[in-house]
């Protein structure tokens, strides 16, 4: 039976961060989407150092555009939320 290697540092960065940000993790690189898709801040960080990520999750840069398009009027009143990313648009075709 494998069982999987714990990962102590990502559980920490979790533990700190985990009521602002979704985080994980790959073989080079640190990712954190922001639970609060309103958030005037970047969405998504992602950097390959761990001092870098953290810097960033502690004060995120600005947002590069203008909030999100499922916030937008026309999405918001045509969109079901399923799930967490995931809507539903039952609106016939044109």
């Amino acid at each position: 039976m494998n069982k999987a290697k714990r990962d102590l540092v990502l559980e920490l960065v979790r533990s700190r961060y985990g009521e602002r940000w979704r985080i994980r993790r790959t073989e080079n690189l640190w990712i954190a989407t922001a639970l609060d898709h309103g958030a005037d801040h970047a969405p998504t960080i992602v950097q390959p150092i761990l001092d870098d990520f953290v810097r960033d999750l502690e004060d995120p840069p600005k947002r590069a555009g203008g909030p999100s398009m499922l916030q937008a009027p026309l999405f918001a009143e045509r969109l079901r939320k399923l799930a967490d990313g995931v809507y539903l648009d039952d609106t016939p075709p044109i």
